[in-house]
């Protein structure tokens, strides 16, 4: 009887080993990353010119240029621009839409792409040079309408167009514009429907420079800028002051009603000369005001209410705006608040006084905003009788001393003075002139405009004037008065 040895160990089945390394492999395939890049670089991701998140919310379209980075694939990153179809053609992947998408929104469309060619790819899109914009404009500027904005490039980044710079190719806002209350309606990006309204309040950038108010413009946005219900003084002359106001060389048309010299519609131009209708000014930083305004319509008559003047305003809209100014306070106060910029269209109304004060009036008489000349009528015995052209509150003996003074035949002591007053009267009262006095109301009184001045002959020589008239053809009269001295 023979027993069959059994080996201590018997070798496993040739095929055990195979079944056996296959697993291990796979196994160790999916705990090692294992990546499709075919260089590495140990430098971070470049950094963008303009880097725009999606919360930006730039909304990308046909002309923009892109930097596309996929990390560690330098042979597939570079500069893009978005063809007219909305799309960019990238390299293995092809035409990739990115019309409508925020710039978020277009980095997981290209990811997506990549994603059966490339292993977990990162993808950075950038904005290089944003399209020209076109947007719309209406409400209280100088030229509503539709505009192309341009991309302002300098030397180390590029700018999306502002609100700010916009509104200064609509030729700036009006004064009754609402800065407080600037609306942008803009199109939302791809699979919304409702356009977003976002409001702007450009005051906030000019008292406190909150850039934020500054907002950046996309294509397709609409702006409007509604007219304010009351206007306030001071915020008024802020605004004429910005870089985003109406220029001052605009040509502007207004008109001049009531208490002025030469009342009617006028064209104020900066820097013209040589038009009497027209508003010369050297300093073009200057905008044209109230003041301004009546000057060139001749300054203010005698029976002007200078703390009731109204200017009348249209908005863009077509419902007046009325603004009231005391220029009282301007002239005794210095508050320049009251002196308005105006605008085109503008109606400036100067009604007349009810209670005039005779001290008032002299001292309106030297206003800016008065005439720089007045005229006074001088008849009698003067050497050169007439109208002469004086200062106003010119004093009486410097008016009798420009008509080449008193004649021998002249009562020196006492003239007429004849006044048309402001409420319609007129008086008359003989004045005993000291032409060795300065200005009083007594004896040498401040002269207005249209006043008489009356220069009678003395007594005896009306006599021998009318002993001309009688005993003309006896001419020895005459010669034998004339022996004595008279």
């Amino acid at each position: 009887m023979s027993l069959d040895k059994k080996p201590l160990c018997q070798l496993p089945n040739p095929h055990f080993y195979n079944q056996l390394i296959f697993p291990i492999v796979i196994w160790m395939a999916i705990i090692t990353p294992v990546t499709a890049q075919t260089t590495r670089r140990s430098t971070p991701p470049p950094q963008p010119i303009v880097q725009a998140s999606e919360g930006d919310g730039y909304i990308l379209g046909a002309g923009d240029r892109l930097k596309i980075d996929i990390f560690n694939v330098q042979e597939f990153s570079g500069e893009y621009q978005v063809l007219p179809n909305g799309t960019v053609n990238l390299p293995l992947v092809g035409a990739v839409g990115v019309q409508g998408r925020t710039l978020g929104q277009a980095e997981r469309a290209i990811s997506a792409r990549y994603n059966p060619v490339l292993q977990q790819p990162v993808i950075t899109v950038s904005l290089l040079v944003p399209r020209p914009i076109r947007v719309a404009v209406s409400g209280e500027v100088n030229r509503p309408g539709t505009y192309t904005v341009p991309a302002a490039t300098g030397a180390t980044e590029v700018n999306v167009p502002s609100l700010t710079r916009t509104i200064q190719l609509a030729e700036g806002v009006t004064q009754a514009a609402d800065l407080r209350n600037v609306q942008i309606r803009r199109k939302r990006p791809v699979g919304n429907t409702a356009d977003e309204v976002i409001q702007v309040n450009l005051w906030e950038l000019l008292r406190t420079g909150n850039l934020q108010q500054d907002v950046r413009l996309q294509d397709g946005d609409s702006i409007l800028i509604p007219a304010t219900t009351a206007v306030n003084l001071e915020e008024a002359q802020q605004l004429a002051a910005a870089n985003f106001a109406a220029r001052n060389n605009r040509p502007l048309k207004i008109t001049v009603v009531g208490q002025v010299n030469r009342p009617g519609p006028y064209t104020l131009i900066e820097g013209a000369v040589g038009q009497r209708d027209q508003l010369i000014n050297p300093n073009l930083l200057q905008v044209p005001s109230v003041t301004r305004a009546i000057q060139v319509a001749g300054g203010i008559t005698q029976q002007a209410d200078i703390r009731n003047i109204q200017v009348r305003r249209l908005t863009r809209l077509g419902a007046p705006q009325v603004i009231k100014l005391d220029f009282w306070k301007l002239l005794k106060g210095g508050d320049v608040l009251q002196d308005l910029p105006l605008q085109d269209g503008d109606t400036i109304e100067i009604p007349v006084a009810t209670l005039v004060n005779d001290s008032e009036i002299t001292e309106l008489a030297t206003a800016s905003f008065s005439p720089d000349r007045i005229t006074v009528n001088i008849s009698g015995e003067v050497e050169r009788p007439g109208a002469v052209s004086l200062q106003p509150n010119t004093p009486l003996n410097q008016a009798i001393l420009t008509a080449g003074g008193f004649t021998r035949k002249a009562v020196k002591r006492e003239v007429t003075l004849i006044r048309l007053n402001p409420n319609g009267t007129v008086t008359k009262r003989d004045v005993a002139i000291n032409l060795e006095q300065g200005v009083n109301d007594q004896n040498n009184p401040a002269l207005r405009n249209n006043d008489i001045i009356i220069v009678r002959k003395t007594g005896f020589s009306t006599f021998i004037d009318r002993a001309n008239d009688v005993l003309g053809p006896i001419t020895g009269l005459t010669n034998f008065f004339r022996i004595f001295g008279f």
